[in-house]
């Protein structure tokens, strides 16, 4: 689990448009910010690369229309934000980075079944939907796995309710019922009823 989701981004977005003199401070106004991310950003196949790239070329640089009218032209930020994810030390957080945790997830499971787990690394939420994130992810994990080792990232293109239609799923069966914890349960064992 990365302790890094949306509204984290967000914030990081909002704190690293200052350096080009855009101050983001309301809540309205990080609303706008999480539009901007969730339509410009993408996630760069080589960081480094894309900086270079950016500060000798405008190419990389798009404009957003803020709801007062106003033009706000970035380009750096549309791939320095979504590698908060893959580098988190960079908005100052001591974690590992989301390629990082998924190859200690899969080296934490049995021998037998660690083949599996590498050719079905299934991408799921929000924040997988930047586009070249599941290709990024595919090249970290398969940079750190096993050289024989085959890599799939199954990156479906509704996976951002993926999380949502499971749990639906999982609440119709009729095996789900005795998973249940009641009031009562709650009640009578308080939160250790869940474990």
């Amino acid at each position: 689990k990365i302790l890094l989701a949306g509204r984290d981004l967000t914030d990081y977005m909002v704190r690293i448009l200052k350096d080009d003199n855009y101050n983001f401070e309301t809540t309205a106004e990080k609303e706008t910010v999480r539009d901007m991310k969730e339509k410009l950003c993408y996630v760069a196949d080589d960081y480094e690369a894309e900086l270079k790239k950016a500060s000798e070329d405008s190419e990389l640089e798009k404009s957003y229309t803020l709801p007062d009218g106003n033009i706000c032209k970035f380009a750096v930020q549309r791939f320095k934000c979504p590698e908060l994810i893959f580098q988190p030390d960079l908005g100052g957080r001591e974690l590992k980075g989301v390629h990082k945790l998924t190859f200690d997830s899969i080296m934490t499971c049995d021998l037998d079944v660690r083949k599996d787990l590498y050719s079905n690394i299934i991408l799921s939420g929000g924040t997988t939907m930047f586009e070249g994130f599941g290709e990024r992810l595919y090249k970290e994990v398969k940079a750190l796995a096993p050289q024989t080792m085959k890599v799939k990232v199954i990156a479906k293109p509704d996976r951002k309710y993926a999380v949502w239609r499971g749990g639906s799923t999982l609440s119709t069966l009729s095996t789900f019922a005795g998973m249940w914890v009641t009031r009562s349960d709650y009640d009578e064992f308080g939160e250790t009823v869940v474990h």
